[in-house]
């Protein structure tokens, strides 16, 4: 069966497009249908919601950090495939908003079906989605999702409004404060930490099924476009990451990166004191290790095997990995507790600053997995209090603003607070070789 695809966006962060998106991937799939969710944007923790939802991998799909082949190649497949947007659906990174939910449309040439909170909007409706449909040509409005609507009065309301304007609406969800998600500094708490993540994604595909004209919507989707397989590159042959609750946030089309080069991947949790296994890389990803610090600090095998592997290994850590290779990090209650000392560094959440935004990093030399230029995304409320010796990277905003230095290195081990995306393209930076 050949794979399509349909876009789920919104006007505005805070519509409900997440838990419209886990419903109707639960609805469909219990209705029979091969269907597989997506992510705009470099969101870690929205596609293992989307995973639990329909049981088959749902990427992330990045149009300002990975190149278009990176993109048709991830949404690639059998199916129907629903990309669940971010923010608004034309809101990107500064200054123009390349990156946007709109820019995967253009691109994967799909439709876009509008989540709209309607929960404080009557007729006015109409003019928001006409805006919305109307606004650029390249991006098609085909639908109108209602939520959170109060009464069948209100919805009535509501579709004569869209129905002056010939948008079709294709359900309208009424308001349920129960089917709200758990949330903390970083986002929704994760999937796997849900107390009961199934009967809450049964209960929201309940309600979606009983609202929404699934076949209808369906019928809206478009044939993905076929896409050779990427070449795989070069990667260590044996990489060890860490994985747990403080080490959750890899990005799987690297993990298949590495996979489809020939790396044999071992997995291993800090948490449960696991020695690092034996590997020519050893990844340290991000997640939440400030609300494990005092685990991480008592787990003696990893740390000691940690140690002894950066006397050979190349180690790398990424955002939460990259503080626990330093000295100290301090929690949000003041608490200061011993990391692996690997880097001069010491963090602490206990005064939280957020550093937000895309990155592109220039590595003069490789570092771990990394050589070159590379596309990256940061997003961290740690704060610094000491960072001392070689730096690792040359970073720039996404309007192409010297940040300076970013990261460290000493040795065998590197490390930043930036998730590595993609390869940088510098056509994909309008031509702007930012870092030469």
């Amino acid at each position: 069966m050949s794979g399509r695809g349909l876009i789920l966006a919104a006007p505005a962060s805070g519509s409900g497009k997440t838990t419209v998106t886990l419903g109707l991937l639960r609805a469909l799939r219990r209705a029979g249908h091969a269907v597989r969710g997506a992510k705009s944007g470099p969101d870690y923790i929205d596609p293992r919601f989307h995973e639990a939802a329909c049981d088959a991998p749902s990427p992330n799909l990045d149009a300002w950090a990975m190149t278009p082949d990176r993109i048709t190649a991830r949404a690639a497949g059998d199916g129907l495939l629903l990309i669940e947007g971010a923010m608004g659906l034309f809101d990107g990174a500064p200054p123009t908003g390349r990156g946007a939910t709109a820019d995967l449309a253009r691109q994967l040439d799909l439709p876009v079906v509008l989540v709209v909170d309607a929960g404080r909007m009557a007729q006015s409706v109409a003019p928001l989605v006409a805006g919305f449909a109307g606004h650029d040509p390249a991006v098609r409005v085909a639908g109108v999702i209602l939520n959170r609507v109060g009464s069948d009065r209100h919805a009535a309301m509501l579709r004569a409004a869209l129905e002056r304007i010939g948008m079709p609406v294709l359900g309208a969800i009424p308001r349920a404060e129960a089917l709200s998600l758990p949330s903390r500094h970083l986002g929704l708490v994760q999937a796997g930490e849900h107390p009961d993540i199934r009967r809450f994604l049964d209960a929201a595909a309940d309600r979606v099924a009983d609202a929404v004209d699934l076949d209808a919507l369906v019928a809206l989707a478009r044939p993905l476009t076929t896409s050779a397989p990427l070449s795989p590159g070069i990667a260590p042959a044996r990489i060890a990451i860490a994985r747990d609750a403080a080490f959750s946030f890899t990005y799987p089309h690297q993990v298949d990166d590495w996979t489809r080069a020939g790396s044999r991947i071992d997995w291993f949790s800090p948490l449960a004191d696991q020695a690092v296994p034996p590997a020519d890389l050893v990844y340290l990803p991000g997640g939440y290790p400030e609300l494990h610090a005092a685990r991480i600090a008592a787990a003696t095998t990893f740390l000691g095997s940690l140690r002894a592997a950066a006397e050979r290994t190349a180690i790398y850590g990424e955002c939460g990995g990259y503080m626990v290779l330093g000295e100290t990090l301090t929690d949000a209650d003041g608490v200061t507790h011993p990391m692996a000392n690997l880097l001069d560094l010491r963090t602490s959440f206990a005064r939280r600053k957020l550093s937000l935004g895309y990155r592109t990093l220039d590595c003069a030399a490789a570092a771990g997995p990394w050589q070159g230029r590379l596309n990256a995304h940061e997003f961290h409320y740690a704060t610094t209090e000491r960072a001392e010796g070689t730096p690792l990277f040359r970073a720039r905003d996404a309007e192409g603003r010297d940040l300076g230095p970013m990261g460290l290195r000493r040795g065998h081990v590197s490390g930043s607070f930036a998730h590595v995306i993609d390869a940088a393209s510098i056509a994909a930076a309008d031509g702007d070789d930012h870092l030469s």
